[in-house]
C-alpha cells in the first residue's frame, strides 16, 4: 500500500525458508473459537463502517490494530507470536518471502465461496509469489507514478508540459525548471528502479547487467532538483503546494488531491488541479493481500472475515472509502461511478497492458540496487 520499503536481509529476518525450500504448511488448530477476531491493517485501509458490519452479521467482535509499514507487520510475524488472526501485507516483496518462510496457514477455500468473484487475472499475477493462491489472497491494487500540480507544472514548462509521461521527471531539461516548484522522488529502490526502467522502454523484471549503471545516469543527471526522496510526507507536499511533480502510489496522490480541495473549500479559494498519472511509458503494479499467520488463534473466524472482505458490496465499499482499486470483478458495478471511472484507480485495458508487476531478483542483483540507490539519494 502506503509503503514498501527495501527489503531486510534473511539473517535479520530469520525466515528459516530464506534461499531455502519451501517450508511446510502449518495447520489450523482445532477446535471450537471464540467469537473474536484480531486483525491488523493498514491505516485508514476500510471503510468506516466495515468492521461494525461485519460483527453485526456474524457476532464476532473484531479487535482492529494498524500499522504503517510493512516491517512492522513483519518484525511480528517473525517473532514468532503476532497475535493477529488476518494480516494485509504488501505482495512483493514481503508475502513472498513470508509465504516461503511458512508464516501462514493454507486457505481453506471450501469455507472462501466469494473467491469466485475475484478477477483471475490479478490471482494469476501473484501465482509465482504464492503457487496456486494456497496462502493469500489479493486486497487491494494500484500503480505507482505521478502526481503532478497541473498549474504550477505548466507555469514552468509551458502549456506543452509532457504530463502524461515520466519524461516529466527523468529529462533533466523538465527537472531543472520544476525544482523550484518540488519535485519528490519515492525512497523505494523498486520503485525508482522500476520507474527509471520502465521511461528507458526497459524491463524492470530483467535484472540485465548494464541496468544499475543505467538508473545511476538517468537519477545522476536530475539529484540536484529533487527535493526529498520519501514515501509518505510527499502526499502533504503535494496537497500543501510545497511539491509539483512527485513518484507516488495512487491512493496516496488521489488523497492529496481530495484534502486539498478540502483545504481550498474551507478557505474559500479554488482548488488546485492535481492529478494522478500513470505514465503512458508503463508504470509498477503493486498489490496488497490478505493472509492468515500460522498463530493465529481464531484461524476460522478469519476465513469468515476474508470471505466478507471478498463479497462484491462489501469491496465496493471499501473502495469507495479509500480510493484504491479491489481485485473483484463483480464489485466494479457498485463502486461510485466517478471513482470506477477515474482511470488512475481502475485504468483502461490499454493501459493495464503496460502496467508491470514486478518479480523478486536474486540476491546478488537486489543488493547491488540496494547499494546503487543509497549512492543516488547521496549524490555520489
Amino acid at each position: 500500500m502506503t509503503l514498501r520499503l527495501a527489503p531486510l536481509a534473511c539473517a535479520v529476518l530469520l525466515l528459516s525458508a530464506c534461499g531455502g525450500k519451501p517450508a511446510a504448511d502449518a495447520t489450523a488448530p482445532q477446535g471450537p473459537e471464540d467469537k473474536v477476531l484480531n486483525v491488523y491493517n493498514w491505516s485508514d485501509y476500510v471503510a468506516e463502517d466495515t468492521i461494525e458490519n461485519f460483527e453485526k452479521a456474524t457476532g464476532i467482535k473484531v479487535n482492529y490494530d494498524v500499522y504503517s509499514e510493512n516491517e512492522t507487520l513483519e518484525t511480528k510475524l517473525t517473532a514468532g507470536s503476532s497475535g493477529y488472526d488476518v494480516v494485509f501485507p504488501s505482495a512483493r516483496p514481503f508475502a513472498q518471502r513470508q509465504v516461503k518462510a511458512g508464516l501462514y496457514l493454507a486457505l481453506d477455500k471450501a469455507k472462501l465461496p466469494n473467491i469466485s468473484h475475484l478477477d483471475p487475472s490479478i490471482l494469476k499475477g501473484l501465482a509465482d509469489i504464492d503457487p496456486n493462491n494456497a496462502h493469500v489472497l489479493p486486497y487491494m491494487w494500484g500503480t505507482t507514478g505521478l502526481g503532478i500540480n497541473v498549474d504550477k507544472v505548466k507555469a514552468a514548462l509551458g502549456d506543452n508540459a509532457p504530463i502524461d509521461s515520466w519524461d516529466l521527471l527523468f529529462n533533466p531539461a523538465n527537472a531543472a525548471k520544476l525544482e523550484k516548484c518540488g519535485i519528490s522522488v519515492l525512497d523505494d529502490d523498486q520503485e525508482a528502479f522500476g520507474a527509471a526502467l520502465i521511461w528507458k522502454g526497459q524491463n524492470p523484471n530483467a535484472g540485465a547487467a548494464n541496468e544499475i549503471d543505467t538508473v545511476k545516469q538517468i537519477y545522476g543527471a536530475i539529484r540536484p532538483y529533487i527535493r526529498t526522496f520519501n514515501n509518505a510526507e510527499y502526499k502533504d507536499a503535494l496537497a500543501n503546494g510545497d511539491a509539483c511533480v512527485v513518484m507516488g502510489y495512487s491512493g496516496d496522490i488521489l488523497g492529496a488531491a481530495d484534502a486539498a480541495a478540502d483545504a481550498a473549500e474551507a478557505s474559500g479559494k479554488p482548488a488546485p488541479d492535481i492529478r494522478y498519472v500513470i505514465p503512458k511509458e508503463g508504470a509498477i503494479r503493486w498489490v496488497d493481500v490478505m493472509a492468515i499467520p500460522k498463530d493465529a488463534k481464531h484461524p476460522n473466524n478469519a476465513l469468515a472475515f476474508i470471505n466478507y472482505i471478498l463479497d462484491p458490496k462489501t469491496a465496493a465499499e471499501i473502495t469507495d472509502a479509500v480510493g484504491y482499486a479491489n481485485p473483484n470483478k463483480d464489485a466494479t458495478t457498485l463502486i461510485e461511478p466517478d471513482i470506477a471511472n477515474t482511470p488512475g484507480i481502475y485504468p483502461p485495458e490499454a493501459v493495464k497492458a503496460k502496467l508491470v508487476d514486478p518479480t523478486t531478483l536474486p540476491d546478488t542483483v537486489q543488493r547491488q540496487r540496494v547499494r546503487a540507490w543509497t549512492a543516488i539519494k547521496s549524490g555520489h
